[in-house]
């Protein structure tokens, strides 16, 4: 082996050897982060090492793949000529700029989602504007980019020494082959017997990330950021699932009209004439529960949404489906659980589907999604365009409607003035409207107009969240001087929490969203407890305006079910949770399941005995809304 070692393949094991270094030293700054900020125990971090030097390695010999294949056919008359010498020098520096560069982007990662890598990351290459301009609004990029060259420099040169005596060695085709197929070996054994199932080393999820590799996981996550439900999940019986379905669809107020076992659709039939007050349903980006003071943050953060709150009908007990935008758009719009893998609003083919958008169009309103960002970003304007809605969003504005923007979209005042222009004008047309808004000013960078608010622009998530609740405030005041306000309902609801990094895969405290329904002619103020899923949401929007309608929707009326059918959906996009009479039941890949009890105080989880009945409750919800979807049972019109 020293042999070989003195030739060509010196320079891959010190490739090999500094890909572990660098990998285990991020590994170690994670983990510090995770043992402060979470808890960790150090107990799990040993193994999470082991696993983890594992997947380094496997990862190292992936990415030295054409380097290997570089040294081992290139004949000695180029290798060691004196110009080759360079190319070599450059290739060294540029991988080690590369993997310095996605040590800090792993860092920068888990400070805003809590995780490796992972199809969040896939998605970002796909909007190089939105991302890069995010990141340049955010970060000091050159200062960064200059340290990483500096550091990448001095690296290269403590091993300046080894690589050119890897350079000065003559040696034949036959020679090199037995050092390159170790290379290669190890690559096609990982591809054929290695997955990220390894990594999932306890029921910690911070432990089974730092077990993980960041490259690692990014490329996973590229194959497999949509998962199909009865490949990789526990699923029974579609006929039994589906009568199940029906039996948990049931409802007072709701009759059941399809003669086909997949037809779903009831008629939903209300007593007493209908409201056709106008409404705006506000998505506000990343608003946790626990930013409100009516929630109990002692910050005052929200003194306009606690204000609005104390005037509205505010649910306490409200769950957002997934960690994404376009979950929190998904359920919101077609009040359907959320399925592995990719958001529906992201899918091919995702239009016609029943949705909010013709429920509301075929009541004769005007309808339209409102974003202050270019709605092309996540396949919004798509997705909306093509479930019953008009688009107006940043590059439908003009000029002189926009004060402040950044890479993400115009201030959330703005957002606001535009809404009100457009009810301005449905009004004058004499249409009711149904205006769903997607704000984004809390988000990073989380800059915002000056003088607005006690808290400097792009000084992190508080000032975000102050913003927002101070442009929805104004917007408040300045549609109670509209013709229309006294019939028009306001909505705000989340799209996602802050955060969903936790303990454990599904943190249930993690997920908790505001809802409140403002309409001071129409609607009593008071609070609802009663557990709920963001899914619930457009039933409920409907049966206050007292709607009779045709739907398909999987949520309830939070106003009219009862007890039995309190339930919530919550998800990552692999992690399928059913919370449900204090217990989180968690559908997994490879046909995994389990239940933990959730403390109704601290919410905190933990593994108990499984629950038959919740299991075959949280596949029934699952796998038939999967299955609808993908055979096309979920259309507006089959």
């Amino acid at each position: 082996m020293s042999l070989i070692l003195q030739r060509r393949a010196y320079g891959g094991v010190l490739f090999l050897l500094t890909f572990l270094a660098i990998a285990a030293l991020t590994r170690l700054a994670l983990s510090a982060r995770a043992v402060f900020e979470s808890g960790l125990e150090p107990a799990l971090l040993p193994k999470a090492f082991f696993i983890g030097l594992l997947y380094d390695t496997l990862t190292a010999c992936y990415f030295a793949l054409p380097f290997t294949l570089y040294w081992l056919v290139v004949p000695d008359r180029i290798y060691l000529h004196r110009w080759h010498k360079p190319v070599i020098y450059a290739g060294h520096i540029a991988a080690l700029f590369i993997l310095l560069f996605t040590a800090a982007a792993e860092w920068v990662f888990w400070d805003e989602f809590g995780t490796r890598f992972n199809f969040i990351a896939v998605d970002y290459l796909v909007y190089t504007h939105e991302v890069i301009g995010n990141i340049q609004e955010s970060y000091p990029l050159p200062a960064i980019f200059a340290a990483l060259f500096a550091l990448t420099l001095l690296v290269f040169f403590a091993l300046k020494g080894p690589i050119d005596r890897s350079l000065r060695n003559t040696s034949t085709l036959g020679r090199r082959a037995p050092a390159a197929a170790i290379f290669l070996l190890i690559p096609a054994v990982g591809i054929v017997a290695v997955d990220g199932s390894g990594a999932q080393i306890g029921d910690n999820r911070y432990a089974n990330e730092l077990a993980g590799n960041g490259i690692y996981d990014f490329f996973a996550a590229f194959r497999n950021n949509q998962l199909d439900y009865p490949s990789f999940y526990r699923t029974v019986d579609s006929t039994e699932a589906l009568d199940r379905l029906k039996g948990l669809l049931a409802e007072k107020h709701a009759r059941f009209v399809g003669q086909e076992n997949e037809d779903i659709r009831r008629d939903i039939v209300a007593q007493g004439p209908e409201k056709r007050l106008n409404v705006v349903l506000i998505t506000v980006e990343s608003l946790s529960a626990s930013y409100l003071g009516s929630f109990g943050n002692p910050g005052n953060l929200t003194p306009n949404l606690d204000k609005l709150a104390q005037e509205s009908l505010l649910f306490t007990n409200l769950y957002a489906t997934g960690t994404r935008t376009v979950r929190g758009l998904e359920a919101l719009t077609l009040s359907l659980p959320p399925t592995p893998g990719q958001s529906i609003v992201k899918r091919p083919n995702n239009g016609n589907l029943f949705s909010t958008g013709f429920i509301f169009r075929e009541k004769g309103y005007d309808t339209r999604f409102i974003y202050g960002g270019f709605g092309y970003f996540d396949n919004m304007n798509e997705f909306f365009a093509g479930n019953g809605f008009d688009i107006v969003d940043r590059a439908s504005m003009d000029k002189d409607e926009i004060h402040f923007a950044n890479v993400w979209g115009i201030a959330d005042e703005d957002l606001f003035a535009k809404t009100l222009k457009e009810m301005d004008a449905s009004y004058a047309r004499g249409k009711p409207s149904f205006n769903m808004l997607m704000t984004t000013s809390n988000h990073r960078p989380y800059t915002y107009p000056e003088g607005r608010i006690d808290i400097p622009s792009h000084t992190g998530k508080f000032g975000g969240v102050k913003y927002t609740d101070y442009a929805i405030g104004q917007f408040i005041e300045q549609a109670r001087s509209k013709p229309w306000f006294d019939d028009t309902v306001f909505v705000i609801v989340a799209d996602h929490c802050a955060s969903s990094a936790g303990k454990t895969k599904l943190p249930v405290d993690k997920y908790q969203i505001p809802l409140i329904v403002y309409s001071p002619k129409h609607i009593q103020p008071g609070r609802v407890t009663q557990l709920a899923s963001q899914i619930d949401v457009p039933p409920t929007l409907l049966g206050l305006l007292n709607f009779s309608y045709q739907t398909k929707f999987y949520g309830h009326d939070i106003l009219q079910s009862d007890d039995s059918q309190a339930r919530a959906f919550i998800s990552n996009y692999q992690e399928l949770g059913l919370l449900k009479n204090g217990k989180l039941t968690v559908l997994s890949p490879k046909e995994n399941s389990e239940t933990l009890a959730v403390d109704a105080g601290s919410r905190e989880s933990t593994l108990t005995t499984p629950d038959p009945g919740l299991l075959q409750e949280a596949i029934t919800y699952y796998q038939t809304a999967s299955d609808l979807y993908n055979h096309h049972h979920y259309g507006r019109l089959n």
